[in-house]
């Protein structure tokens, strides 16, 4: 599968799920800065990939039957840490980072203010 390369300064929001880390930040499509496209992507351990977000969705939600469905668990989950957070989450407002990004999802509708979903690698730069 091919992969996106990107490297930006944004906010990102960090959080564990299951086992897992997760960043999250967002992109814009066009020069309006709406954030419209949501990087959710899993950072820390060389071993975790961005597959592991989807199979992650399939499994602990037994109604999470096609892409969009799981995109949407995906996104929620990103949603609930930023605006919720807990203890061992972290929200960074201006961090460099870059990730490697190999699923692209265009939700069928905005979701979360969402209209592309993009999962990979994340990494946090200096």
């Amino acid at each position: 599968m091919p992969t996106t390369q990107l490297k930006a300064r944004s906010r990102v929001t960090l959080f564990p799920l299951e086992d897992l880390t997760v960043a999250y930040t967002t992109q814009s499509g066009d020069p309006r800065g709406l954030g419209d496209i949501a990087v959710i992507a899993v950072t820390g351990s060389d071993s975790a990939r961005g597959d592991d977000l989807w199979i992650l969705a399939r499994s602990m939600w037994g109604r999470v039957s096609n892409g969009q469905e799981q995109a949407r668990w995906i996104l929620t989950q990103a949603v609930r840490a930023r605006l919720v957070g807990c203890d061992a989450y972290a929200d960074l407002p201006d961090a460099e980072w870059a990730a490697d990004l190999d699923r692209t999802v265009r939700l069928e509708g905005l979701f979360a203010n969402h209209e592309t979903l993009c999962t990979g690698r994340f990494l946090l730069l200096a």
